[in-house]
């Protein structure tokens, strides 16, 4: 693994800063869709939370060289509650999100859950008391529209598994107002280290209750599970870390034709052009909400620069 990120920074390292991160972006993007393959294929054999469990054990093997080198700085915390509220709320994702993957087609689960941007501007406002103007709700509004042009009420049966990407989307945001409140005090590794020590033996919890011992191909898939989840989430990391989210955002929705094409490989399953209106919605607006909040931050920089110029000189 050391080697492919290496060999990654190496080819790219003279491209500026977006052609960096849209690159790390689009190998994320594979990366989360091989897990969600491999979600699927385990969920045949498995309950999707003993795959949590899997995927959680097997990431957090992966990582131990990386987390041991950070672990005395890292695990100095005085947010250890915080720490923990984001893994309850990253848990009740993902078993939400796995159980999606297991059952649903896999483009309109990964459609639906593109609305983590829109839930994420309701919980700013709700929870960070940020403020939210009027072409951001409206931005979030035409978002749930495309929500609405997917499940297509009225048209087409609509059954609880649908509401499930749409509920993984609203736990995810919750995780990421939780990941902005940390990143105040707490360095990544610290961000990094505690989500991957707790979220294993939380997992494991509900994971007993649905306990069964997998075979050899099984076992197989969950390892491979681990390490693409571990691999996805170092390239987010750096796309974030090389170009403004807004720039590199709109190479995020890359998940829907790699999950399309995979899934059609693997399953025979299609997907129809309401799924891909309906995405295409959601994209638009969670992009404008984005390129909304990249503006508000560069104005709330440039006025604190102008306020702090004065006694600088």
């Amino acid at each position: 693994m050391p080697k492919l990120i290496r060999s990654a920074k190496d080819r790219f390292g003279t491209c500026s800063g977006p052609v960096q991160g849209a690159f790390y972006m689009i190998v994320a993007c594979l990366g989360f869709s091989i897990m969600n393959i491999f979600v699927r294929l385990g969920a045949a054999e498995l309950h999707p939370i003993q795959v949590a469990f899997f995927r959680n054990l097997f990431a957090l093997i992966f990582m131990l060289p990386w987390l041991a080198s950070h672990w005395s700085t890292a695990l100095k915390t005085k947010r250890l509650g915080l720490h923990a509220t984001r893994a309850g709320f990253g848990l009740c994702a993902m078993l939400f999100w796995f159980t999606s993957v297991a059952m649903l087609p896999l483009a309109e689960a990964v459609a639906l859950n593109f609305t983590v941007p829109l839930f994420a501007t309701i919980g700013a406002a709700v929870i960070l008391r940020e403020r939210v103007r009027l072409r951001r709700w409206s931005a979030t509004l035409v978002g749930f529209i495309g929500v609405l042009i997917i499940l297509r009420p009225g048209f087409m049966e609509l059954t609880p598994l649908m509401s499930l990407p749409v509920i993984a989307a609203a736990f995810m945001a919750v995780s990421v107002i939780c990941v902005k409140r940390l990143s105040d005090t707490e360095t990544p590794a610290a961000v990094v280290l505690f989500m991957n020590l707790l979220l294993t033996p939380l997992s494991l919890l509900p994971a007993l209750f649905v306990w069964r011992w997998p075979s050899f191909e099984v076992w197989m898939l969950m390892v491979a599970l681990g390490f693409f989840a571990v691999v996805a989430h170092i390239f987010i990391t750096r796309a974030y870390a090389s170009a403004d989210a807004s720039a590199i955002l709109p190479f995020d929705y890359s998940r829907l034709p790699f999950i399309a094409v995979l899934a059609y490989f693997f399953f025979g399953q299609t997907s129809d052009v309401w799924t891909w209106v309906g995405a295409a919605v959601i994209a638009a607006s969670s992009l404008y909400i984005a390129r909304r909040e990249a503006r508000a931050s560069a104005e709330g920089r440039a006025k604190g620069a102008a306020t702090v110029s004065p006694r600088g000189r």
